[in-house]
């Protein structure tokens, strides 16, 4: 007759408790992450994965956020190759405070507040080194989370959909407010005043500085004016994200128009920004995050907790990067061509939006097309269905979000033809 694992243990003068712990351990590591399902694919990242797998010559990808040139391929700025030759063998890779570089923060904060701005000579902002606009965002989230645990976040309509996701893991209640006008293609301006109107006293509002993405939508400067106004009546918190700065119009100075007219009415603000767009660091993460404090004071109590709840998170940020922003921002050969090379970008996006339109309307487009050229930045809100989107990928393999969100940094003088005349086949039923 077999005898029965227990019985064998006991033969063996294995003790009950050290048998019954086995059959537990047993049972424990088979099953610890057997109730863990796949993630939902990031919709961007799938986009990627499909346009890559496709064998077709004439395949067009316009869903990647990343800037190409005009054959599609990546850029490396000439200042940040520069950079990098003047960075190579001359500096040590020890650790960078937990706030990060503070040549980078320096440098940062004058793109950002003004080259003279009165608030960095006072010194009230308390401002540490993140890893790019994400890392951010999502420092910001936790400090609102841990110092104003009542408060929540009002988000605009669309957003970034990673917002929705920092803030949600930061455990800060989210709200939506009103901002793209579909049948426009443009800025509800009526109903974000009115949700602006309607939130509690004191709300924090996410703000995009320029190049609101996804929609290629900005309010005019006199329209941020009234909104300045109206969060002062308010007594709303701005929270800036600010990822495109120099990207969208090529004048970073007028990019954070919109911020400077805050800090002109008097507001406190938190700024989010990122050298991902404007510097082509992608993968470097290179970053900022700054709230504009009371005084000096209380900028260097803000500080200190941002670096506490930076420390468990990755200890402190990355050298290389930060190394690159400071050397081609604190020189002014370099940031000059810098300078040249942003604008140099933008103009090209720039550049595709009227081609693009121009295309659709010589093939007698029943449809406007008129905002493609008044949205900014890297993305254009196209208006087109899921369905048409559907069609765009089946019939003519040109690959985007479903949202009908067209990256122009994919469009370029080689494709913009074919683009045109496929949004044209799946836009003129309509």
């Amino acid at each position: 007759m077999a005898m029965s694992r227990a019985a064998v243990a006991a033969a063996a003068g294995i003790p009950v408790a050290r048998r019954r712990l086995g059959a537990v351990a047993a049972r424990s590591m088979a099953s610890w992450f057997g109730h863990v399902e796949p993630a939902a694919k990031d919709p961007i990242l799938g986009v990627t994965e499909a346009f890559l797998a496709d064998p077709s010559p004439d395949k067009v990808n316009v869903g990647v956020g990343a800037y190409r040139d005009d054959s599609g391929k990546p850029v490396v700025l000439e200042c940040v190759r520069e950079a990098e030759r003047r960075i190579a063998g001359s500096m040590n890779m020890e650790y960078l405070p937990m706030g990060g570089s503070i040549k980078m923060i320096e440098e940062s904060l004058k793109l950002a507040y003004g080259e003279d701005s009165e608030f960095i000579k006072d010194k009230r902002i308390a401002a540490v080194q993140a890893l790019s606009g994400t890392g951010a965002c999502r420092l910001f989230a936790d400090f609102q989370k841990r110092f104003l645990p009542d408060s929540q976040i009002y988000i605009p309509t669309p957003t970034w959909a990673n917002h929705h996701n920092i803030w949600r893991d930061a455990q800060v209640p989210q709200r939506t407010f009103t901002y793209y006008h579909p049948e426009s293609r443009g800025l509800d301006f009526a109903g974000l005043m009115d949700d602006i109107k309607n939130a509690p006293d004191g709300s924090f509002f996410l703000l995009h500085a320029c190049a609101h993405n996804p929609t290629g939508v900005d309010p005019s400067e006199e329209q941020w004016r009234e909104i300045s106004h109206q969060f002062k009546v308010k007594n709303h918190f701005p929270f800036f994200d600010m990822a495109y700065q120099g990207f969208a119009s090529g004048d970073p100075e007028r990019d954070a128009k919109a911020i400077r007219i805050f800090l002109e009415d008097g507001h406190q603000i938190g700024c989010a920004q990122s050298y991902a767009k404007n510097m082509g660091l992608y993968g470097q993460r290179a970053g900022c995050l700054s709230i504009l404090c009371d005084d000096e004071m209380q900028a260097v109590a803000v500080k200190s907790q941002l670096q506490q709840i930076a420390r468990p998170m990755y200890s402190n940020p990355p050298v290389h990067g930060a190394l690159i922003v400071s050397t081609i921002l604190g020189d002014p050969e370099l940031k000059s061509l810098w300078l040249k090379e942003v604008k140099g970008m933008a103009d090209r996006i720039i550049g595709m939006r009227t081609a693009l339109k121009d295309n659709l309307e010589k093939l007698g487009s029943p449809m406007s097309w008129e905002h493609i050229t008044n949205q900014i930045g890297m993305f254009c809100y196209s208006g087109m269905t899921p369905e048409q989107v559907d069609r765009l990928t089946n019939e003519f393999h040109i690959y985007m979000t479903r949202n009908g969100r067209i990256s122009m940094a994919g469009v370029t003088t080689g494709n913009v033809a074919y683009l045109a005349n496929a949004i044209h086949e799946v836009t003129k039923t309509n």
